[in-house]
């Protein structure tokens, strides 16, 4: 596969995982802003997702439908989903004969839908809840047809590379980012409605509720999002999953440059294997967290070198 094709696969796959964990952080902090959530700021998402200035952030301040107009619609801002969806666009474009005609008709969808005047006017005047759900609703339509319509080779496994490399960063930063006020706010600890959003924000709710019975507990949210390997969304998942589609790039071509790589995923996927919450906690999490978003980074910048010749 030529390397610009790979590399349009790829970014393609993280842009949409992109949009799809921002539009459901945007969905659980609006919820979060109307029932006047203790200690309650837009402020991470805007950094995590955007990476507003301080007078960014200062001039949207809590203003919840200012700040989904920035996320969602404003062309300055480089990862709204307006951008998101564009640039996802544009690289199924540059692929399009090599993949089905389905799912080149879900992404095109996403993006006339982003771009229709009901969902600006939806953020400034409506249900801001029921217009970020029809663009999520268009993510979920990508991610079924994707699933049952492309060829199990080596397309498919770009994409799943780079969904489960963006996703394995999304959960580190909610995660980094959520736990960062405890420093100055210890009550934060105790704050079963934080706890509840922080889960909601990456559809981890239901599957605690399932699996720890003993209530809203912070030691148990980091072994969900990090160790849990039944949660699609935790750090580990995502990890094994790029090891998994990794493995099917080896061929007698590419042996040294796919050792390589394959050393760097196997180092990060053993790393947190054998970590646990106590260990996480001895180091620090912030310490720790910003030391698997560096490996993360580099497996990218690895695959970017060896694979996409710097495309």
């Amino acid at each position: 596969m030529l390397s610009r094709v790979a590399a349009s696969f790829y970014w393609l796959s993280r842009y949409i995982e992109r949009s799809d964990g921002l539009l459901r952080m945007l969905k659980t902090n609006y919820a979060s802003s109307q029932d006047s959530v203790a200690g309650f700021s837009w402020e991470p998402i805007m950094r995590i997702f955007s990476g507003a200035d301080d007078d960014m952030v200062k001039s949207l301040g809590n203003e919840s439908r200012a700040v989904l107009k920035f996320m969602v619609m404003e062309r300055d801002n480089p990862n709204s989903i307006v951008n998101l969806i564009t640039l996802a666009r544009e690289n199924a474009r540059s692929v399009q004969e090599h993949i089905p005609t389905d799912l080149w008709q879900c992404i095109n969808e996403y993006y006339h839908t982003v771009k229709e005047p009901r969902i600006g006017n939806g953020l400034r005047k409506d249900d801001p809840i029921g217009i970020l759900d029809v663009l999520i609703k268009e993510v979920m339509l990508y991610y079924g047809t994707a699933e049952i319509t492309m060829e199990r080779g080596q397309a498919r496994s770009f994409m799943n590379i780079g969904k489960y490399l963006e996703r394995a960063i999304q959960s580190i930063d909610i995660l980094d980012v959520k736990f960062g006020p405890i420093n100055t706010n210890p009550d934060l600890l105790l704050d079963i409605t934080y706890w509840k959003h922080l889960l909601q924000s990456i559809g981890g709710y239901e599957l605690y509720q399932k699996t720890y019975r003993d209530g809203l507990e912070a030691h148990n949210v980091i072994e969900q999002v990090i160790l849990n390997n039944d949660f699609p969304r935790s750090v580990i998942y995502s990890v094994n999953n790029i090891q998994r589609y990794f493995d099917r790039l080896k061929n007698n071509s590419n042996v040294n440059d796919y050792r390589e790589i394959s050393f760097q995923i196997g180092k990060l996927q053993s790393n947190i294997k054998y970590s646990s919450v106590k260990s996480i906690s001895q180091m620090g999490l912030h310490q720790y967290l910003t030391g698997l978003r560096d490996d993360l980074y580099k497996i990218g910048n690895s695959m970017n070198e060896y694979y996409f010749a710097n495309s």
